[in-house]
């Protein structure tokens, strides 16, 4: 990522550099996630969180720091930095003088005449990380010492010092292995410089604090167990590796493996190198499963809704991979049987298999090989939406769904607050009654030309079509806003201007005529488009909140009233190519530039899930998102097709 800038003067300044955060993962679903100088802001920052299958597949924190310190003619510098109340501690950022994250994030610090640097390497398919240590400028000796932070602990809570936990290591090559708790596995760490003696000296660091949880109103505060320190002497050109890892490994090859991880890591040279770098890394393949990680790194893997509207982007446009689309998609089917197919209170996403089924034939996939498959799976969805099925949102004799659940936000527009939803959009939702006319007219298609049935389904099937077909506009449209209601319920049409009457025009079969499609694009034009995405509400809504900052409350009332989402510019960019042609290139181009020009903030080199509603447009919520990685590169297809016309 060598084309990625940074203000090195400002590198020293803690509200620039704790705002940008390095973020490592691989396949086994281990990542390493922290700011650029290390020091941690969130509780789901560290060196070292694995997926653990004993206790259900969530997420661990094992390894939270490494702090460093040079002694060079009997002066100590410490170059770690940890946050505690409102004091930092020590304040190694002093000493950073350049962040490069090409092609893995590296720091170098410089005190006096003393240049030293730390490289983090992610093991591309095994838990372990490994940090490269150089000590490439000394007018002499200096003795190194580096000291393990533990926390053996969910990622998502915190921990206190208590007396269970096991303190003391097992030696092991060059290193110790440490177990605090039981259960958990061991976290081995080691040294490649055989010199490097451990000296062990268990302290609790108490009142760690993680400013941004602070920050946001959460609990911030625990302690680490530092169980000693690493100890070696290094002179000017030495280097050695330090593993944290899952098992023992021969020291004499840690050195060998880093290299060699290095020559493997992604070259890139341009945004859409970046944009296909991160799509890999969002794909895991834990215990031989690939699935979609909804975005780093608190976000989970394998979600309904997330996975599916993924999908394209990330496995067909990014990565060019059939095979994976499909893995992706049997794993998530055979994961996600009860949300498919009897509840979810996400109701829109079961019907959103038929949209990326529909992408993956778009993509040159065999319709009949497509439908052979996956027939019964989608046959299975739309049937589930009859009356008497689910709870949840049921099919209502004008053919379209009625969702209502009291208390229950049942669309993608989910943030709660003390229980109660923010937008609950109870009654007939625009963009689920879209999906659900898309789903029974790509059956009914697919089931007519390549179906071994009697015909019984698609002649029942076809009269539902007919139906909805008949009733969406009657209910959704309002020709004095000229626009489609966000949804319909007891009271009539709600005209909230939120960006899913978008999905209405946007799916391949359309329950709104034609002719009405400009209008409605008119409307989100006006309101809704910035240049970090489109708004999830208008700015002129009284509920509208432009910035999400603040307390959890701020934050909530924010996320889907006035944030915008990088990810719905996949359906506006193409509903406005097919309304407006090529002359919208230069649109669209104008309307992904800046997320490039934002990849040395917030996730270094990664794509935010979320913004500002209002100027400068900040990027805020998960630093590396599925949804709005795979929007860019539905966008980045979508220009290169249109380009050629």
């Amino acid at each position: 990522m060598a084309f990625l800038k940074f203000n090195k003067s400002e590198l020293v300044n803690l509200a620039y550099s704790l705002k940008r955060e390095i973020l490592c993962a691989n396949k086994s679903g281990a990542y390493c996630n922290t700011s650029i100088v290390t020091c941690n802001t969130r509780r789901y920052h560290g060196l070292l969180a694995v997926t653990l299958d004993r206790f259900g597949g969530d997420r661990f924190l094992l390894l939270s720091a490494l702090d460093e310190s040079l002694t060079v003619n009997g002066k100590q510098f410490n170059l770690g930095i940890h946050c505690y109340g409102d004091i930092y501690e020590p304040r190694g950022h002093k000493y950073v003088i350049d962040f490069s994250a090409d092609p893995v994030p590296q720091i170098t610090y410089k005190v006096g005449e003393i240049v030293f640097r730390k490289s983090l390497l992610l093991v591309s398919d095994q838990d372990q990380l490994l940090v490269k240590y150089e000590l490439l400028e000394s007018p002499a000796k200096a003795t190194v010492q580096i000291k393990p932070f533990l926390a053996f602990r969910n990622i998502h809570d915190l921990t206190s010092q208590n007396a269970s936990a096991r303190t003391w290591g097992t030696p092991v090559q060059n290193g110790v292995s440490f177990k605090m708790y039981p259960n958990f596995p061991d976290l081995v760490l080691q040294v490649s410089d055989s010199d490097a003696k451990f000296v062990a000296d268990p302290h609790w660091y108490n009142g760690i604090t993680y400013s941004d949880e602070y920050r946001r109103g959460f609990d911030c505060r625990e302690d680490l167990m530092v169980p000693g320190y690493f100890e070696t002497t290094m002179k000017e050109g030495d280097s050695f590796i330090v593993s944290a890892s899952l098992h023992e490994e021969k020291t004499a090859g840690l050195s060998r493996k880093y290299s060699s991880g290095l020559a493997h890591a992604h070259e890139i040279t341009s945004n859409h190198d970046q944009l296909v770098h991160c799509a890999d890394l969002l794909v895991t393949c834990h215990n031989q499963r690939h699935k979609i990680n909804a975005g780093y790194s608190w976000m989970y893997t394998g979600l309904l809704r997330e996975t599916l509207q993924a999908l394209p982007g990330l496995a067909l446009y990014g990565l060019g991979d059939p095979k994976l689309f499909e893995s992706i998609l049997d794993n998530l089917i055979a994961d996600e049987q009860e949300r498919l197919f009897r509840r979810t209170t996400q109701v829109e996403a079961p019907l959103r298999m038929a949209d990326a089924l529909q992408a993956y034939i778009d993509f040159g996939a065999d319709p009949a090989k497509v439908w052979h498959k996956y027939g019964i799976i989608i046959r299975g969805i739309i049937e589930s939406y009859l009356p008497g099925e689910r709870k949840e949102v049921s099919m209502q004799p004008n053919g379209l769904l009625w969702a209502q659940m009291d208390g229950v936000a049942l669309s993608w527009m989910n943030a709660y607050i003390e229980g109660r939803p923010v937008t609950e959009r109870a009654g007939y939702q625009v963009e689920t009654n879209a999906f659900w006319y898309n789903a029974i007219s790509f059956a009914v298609e697919m089931e007519s030309l390549y179906g071994a049935g009697s015909g019984e389904f698609t002649a029942r099937w076809k009269e539902i079509l007919d139906l909805v077909k008949e009733n969406f506009q009657k209910i959704f449209w309002n020709e004095r806003m000229g626009c489609l209601a966000d949804y319909v319920d007891n009271n009539g049409q709600n005209m909230d201007i939120r960006p899913n009457q978008l999905y209405a025009i946007w799916v391949k079969h359309s329950p709104v005529d034609e002719l009405l499609a400009p209008s409605v694009l008119r409307v989100v034009d006006n309101e809704l488009v910035t240049s970090r995405g489109i708004r999830t509400l208008s700015p002129r809504d009284v509920k509208y909140r432009g910035v999400y900052e603040g307390t959890q409350l701020d934050r909530d009332l924010a996320y889907h009233q006035g944030s915008t989402r990088p990810s719905l510019l996949a359906p506006y960019v193409e509903v406005s190519f097919k309304v407006k042609g090529p002359s919208f290139w230069k649109r669209a181009e104008w309307l992904t530039e800046g997320f490039y020009q934002d990849l040395n903030k917030h996730g270094v080199g990664a794509f935010s899930e979320l913004y500002d509603g209002d100027p400068p447009h900040e990027p805020h919520g998960a630093i590396s998102s599925a949804l709005s990685t795979a929007a860019l590169l539905t966008v980045d297809y979508l220009m290169e097709k249109y380009k050629e016309k």
